[in-house]
């Protein structure tokens, strides 16, 4: 049963890591529209 966690962790990890490359990306726009709103 070692391999259900491996998959499980392994797969976390990647959701964690794909949702805080969204969040990077959609805190960049924010800050490149705050950016040309001052401009």
């Amino acid at each position: 049963m070692w391999y259900f966690s491996w998959i499980l962790g392994t797969g976390l990890a990647c959701a964690f890591a794909i949702l805080n490359a969204m969040w990077l990306e959609l805190r960049d726009n924010d800050d490149e529209q705050a950016e040309a709103r001052k401009a």
